[in-house]
């Protein structure tokens, strides 16, 4: 999965007839023209985005992300880096950190640090009926007694504080929206996890958002990570499709044989590590020591 994504919205763009796209390339052009001259404008409204706290998230695939790579309305997504389970948006001055089961190596999640403030993504299966965060978090906060539910811009929230090394609590902030069969979580951090105000913490809430998920067509139980595998990059994913078409090769998998591609099944979350890595997306991220 994930690397099918390529593309997604420019082949939407092509199936339509010549004279529309020529009327769509013209209106894309005076659109353009006028965030060039309005950019300000344009980065308040984008910000504006996300609702108020509240307990409900509504607009998920309509107004706002996370996304489905199957909403109408997902965002255009090449220029993303490709996980498998999930599409990161760019965002300047971040780094990301690959989490991994030492044993198996397999995928987990991933980790983006912004300033003073961090942010922890998974993705899971979930039921097709039912969505899967209101359980999770009503079994987290039966299970553990420190924790509390709070209203926050992606819907009822979990606040957990958390001991770390030298005896010193911080408070972490746990969120979950519902997709397609799928469940994005995501553990803030640090400055994001206690000052709703703070730049940082409306950057990542934005970046959380702007995911995009694939939950893919594996079958998975409720609860169990969507597969990944290892970050492919914009250059990776256009270089492997020009090279399938060039070889008039259909769209699927077996020209991709040399990019990672994700597993099958559902992942073990046992002996999970932190696997360092340098991904060259330029400002997007940068080599964590």
């Amino acid at each position: 999965m994930g690397l099918f994504g390529f593309g997604k919205k420019k082949d939407k763009a092509e199936a339509k007839p010549a004279e529309v796209q020529d009327e769509d390339a013209k209106a894309a052009a005076a659109a353009n023209a006028a965030a060039k001259a309005d950019s300000e404008t344009a980065e308040e409204t984008a910000a504006a985005a996300l609702p108020e706290a509240s307990s409900e998230y509504e607009g998920r695939g309509e107004e706002r992300g996370p996304w489905d790579v199957n909403d109408e309305d997902v965002p255009d997504y090449d220029d993303y880096l490709d996980l498998g389970a999930y599409y990161l948006p760019f965002m300047q001055h971040i780094e990301l950190r690959i989490k991994a089961n030492r044993a198996t190596r397999a995928i987990l999640g991933s980790t983006i640090t912004y300033g003073n403030s961090s942010l922890e993504i998974e993705a899971y299966a979930a039921p097709k009926t039912l969505g899967l965060w209101e359980d999770w978090r009503e079994d987290f906060l039966a299970a553990n007694k420190k924790a509390s539910a709070a209203d926050g811009v992606f819907g009822t929230e979990v606040r957990l504080p958390v001991e770390v090394k030298g005896g010193k609590t911080v408070i972490t902030r746990i969120v979950g929206v519902d997709g397609p069969r799928w469940m994005l979580r995501g553990i803030f951090s640090g400055v994001a996890a206690t000052d709703s105000d703070a730049e940082e913490t409306k950057a990542l809430n934005r970046f959380f958002a702007d995911i995009v998920v694939e939950r893919g067509e594996e079958p998975l139980a409720p609860r169990d990570l969507i597969p990944m595998h290892p970050p492919v990059g914009p250059a990776e994913r256009k270089a492997a499709k020009a090279s399938a078409e060039g070889e008039g090769q259909a769209e699927g998998k077996e020209h991709l044989k040399d990019v990672p591609t994700r597993p099958d099944g559902p992942l073990s979350q046992d002996q999970q590590t932190e696997v360092k890595t340098t991904l060259s997306r330029g400002p997007m991220f940068s080599e964590v020591r």
